[in-house]
Formats: structure tokens, sequence, C-alpha cells
């Protein structure tokens, strides 16, 4: 009952804090006089398709009939139109009967547009799969995870996002955050335990580790922060405090750590433990030993699980920039090429921390101080 009521109180706090974060923080929400509506719809009918020579390629018109869903107008039939330009690289494929979209609306024409295909339904299809798969495997367990995953990106989404735009420190932010996510995460999955206790401080600490050598990386490498130009963008925005653009790499690298560095605290300290239930390790030196044995493995695997996570989200930039530069000095110094480089870094020298740090404190809280002398 006690474990239950500490459960619900875990809960309590972390929807307390969501609450009072986002209200702390000044939602941004910009002024856009040319806003248009966008609607969900399936097509009902292909009215025409016409084709142009433009001379140097062709344009293709497509109207068709479709049923508004899912709005205030829904079950409203309207006709819209789609373009296909080969001025531009890549188009969207041609719609066709039954094809569930959105559109947009454009008032000063009063004519509605296509925009693009409707996926997130079947994201969320995927998701619904994965939580059910994960109901079953992990059972309440799973549902915990479930829970606390939900906290996360709540977390991200209501405070951390608004608190940037309301022009709040964003070093500061990013602690606050990646502290929530951890703790949090970690005690309403796992509860008030010496193994979530352990993992936490370990996490913690290559956390803070790794925010240390992110701040010195930014001094030593001298960044911007102007990476491509959507991130330039971010300074365009009236925001009354200019968003510091260096602070935004800061808070990404570390976002995307926390993630790597939780899951190697957390094997170690659930190994650990469970050794310890089993009568294999009872004392500081046996259990910390132990744990590092149990890092190293987990560390080589961790390892290629981070680098080749960063390498495949930058894989176009890759592309492109081995392309087209002529010099490997020159693609190895260019910015955005070095800050890939710290995202894997920077993550790996906290995960690399995270190992004799939970270690030792898993010796400590599962076999007391009594450290035993070798004889």
């Amino acid at each position: 009952m006690r474990k239950h009521g500490l459960h619900i109180l875990v809960i309590v706090l972390a929807v307390l804090f969501l609450f009072i974060g986002n209200r702390m923080t000044e939602v941004y929400q910009p002024q856009n006089p040319y806003e248009m509506p966008f609607y969900n719809a399936v097509i009902t009918e292909i009215l025409d398709v016409r084709e142009t020579d433009l001379g140097w390629g062709l344009s293709t018109s497509i109207t068709f009939s479709a049923r508004l869903t899912g709005t205030e107008r829904r079950g409203e039939m309207i006709t819209a139109t789609q373009h296909i330009d080969d001025f531009f690289l890549v188009n969207e494929r041609e719609v066709s009967l039954g094809d569930r979209i959105v559109v947009v609306y454009a008032p000063w024409d009063d004519v509605f547009y296509f925009a693009h295909y409707n996926r997130i339904n079947l994201v969320a299809v995927l998701i619904a799969i994965f939580f059910v798969l994960i109901l079953l495997f992990a059972k309440m367990k799973g549902f915990n995870s479930i829970i606390a995953l939900g906290f996360t990106c709540m977390a991200v989404f209501l405070v951390f996002v608004p608190a940037i735009l309301a022009g709040r420190n964003i070093y500061i932010t990013t602690i606050i955050i990646c502290a929530y996510a951890i703790i949090s995460t970690l005690l309403i999955v796992i509860g008030f335990e010496k193994k979530a206790m352990a993992a936490m401080l370990g996490c913690l600490g290559g956390v803070f580790v790794s925010g240390l050598l992110m701040l010195a990386a930014d001094m030593v490498f001298r960044l911007t922060g102007g990476l491509d130009q959507e991130t330039e963008f971010l300074l365009l925005l009236p925001t009354g405090t200019p968003i510091n653009l260096r602070a935004i790499i800061f808070a990404g690298v570390i976002l995307g750590a926390v993630g790597a560095i939780l899951d190697v605290a957390m094997s170690i300290s659930s190994s650990l433990w469970e050794l310890k239930e089993a009568g294999g390790v009872s004392d500081f030196n046996s259990i910390f030993k132990s744990g590092i044995n149990i890092g190293k493995d987990i560390l080589g695997t961790m390892l290629n699980t981070l680098i080749l996570a960063y390498i495949g989200s930058s894989l176009s930039l890759i592309l492109l920039l081995n392309v087209n530069s002529t010099s490997l000095i020159a693609l190895f110094n260019e910015e955005r090429i070095i800050v890939e480089f710290l995202r894997a870094l920077i993550g790996s020298f906290g995960m690399l921390l995270a190992i004799p740090l939970t270690a030792g404190i898993c010796g400590w809280l599962y076999g007391g101080l009594t450290i035993q002398k070798n004889e």
C-alpha cells in the first residue's frame, strides 16, 4: 500500500512540475496574417488531370473532389487541386481515389489545395501496436514505462520549448529537463528502490560531466551555432530575447545523450541487483568489480548504438558534404560535422563515466560502506 502511495505521489509531483513549468514560461505564439487553415480529407473522385508543357518540363494539375474529416466542417464536400511541377526535384506522388490527405484553404482565392498525405494516422497505429506489445511483455512495468515516456515528451513540449521561446536560460533549462526526465522515469518505472537510486545518481553524474565537457568544447572549438539555414532562422523569431544558437547546440547534445547514459546506468544497476539477490555478490569490492565488467560489455555495444544513430540521422548531410568537398581538411573542419562528432563523443564520455560511478554507488548501496581487503 505504501509503495502504491509513493507511486501516486511521484506522478502527482510530475504533473505539478509540468503545470507550474508551463505557467512560468510565456508561450511564444507568432502572429501570421497569412495563416491558412488545414483540414483532413478523403478523396472521393478525380475530376480532371491536365498536363502543361513549360518547355523545360511538365506541370501537372489534378482536380479532385474530397470529403473533409475530423473537424467542425466534417462531411463537407470540397473541390481541390494538386500541382506537380518538374521544376521541383521531389514531388508528392499523384493522388488517387480513396487517398487520405491534408488540404489547405486559401481564403483570398476561396480554393483548396493539396498539402500532403495524411500519414500521422498510420504512425498512430504503429505507436498503438508498439504500446500493446510493451504491455503484453512487461505488463505493469510496461504501463509505467509508457507513462514515464509521456511525461518526458510533455516536459519537452510543454516546458522546455516554451521556455526557450520565452527567452529563459537554455543551459539551466536543459539541465532541469534532463534531471526531470531521469528522476521521473526511474521513480515511475522502478519505484523507490536501491537500484533506481543507484541508476539515478550514476546517470545524473554522467550527464553533469557531459554538460561540463560540452561547455568546454563550445569554447575550445569556437562554435557559432549557425549550422544550417533552419538554425539561423531562429534568430529572426520576434521572441524579445534573441535565441542563443550555441546554447541550442548544447541542449541538443545533452538531451541526445541522456537516453544512452540512462540506459547504461540502469543496465548496470539492475544487473548488479539481480546478482546480489541471487547471492553472487555481497560486498563492495565484488559488486564494484562486477559492475565494471558488465559495463565493459555494455559500453562496446552502446558506443556503436550511439555513433550509428548520429550517423544515420545525419546521413544526407554527410553525403552532400562528402560529394561537394574537394578537401578532407575542409570537410572535417565544417562546424556541422564537428557538432556531429561532439554529439557522439560527449554522449560517449557520459556513458564512460556513468559505468564506474554507477558501479561504485551500487557497491555502496547494495553492499554497504565496508570494503573488504584482499589478503
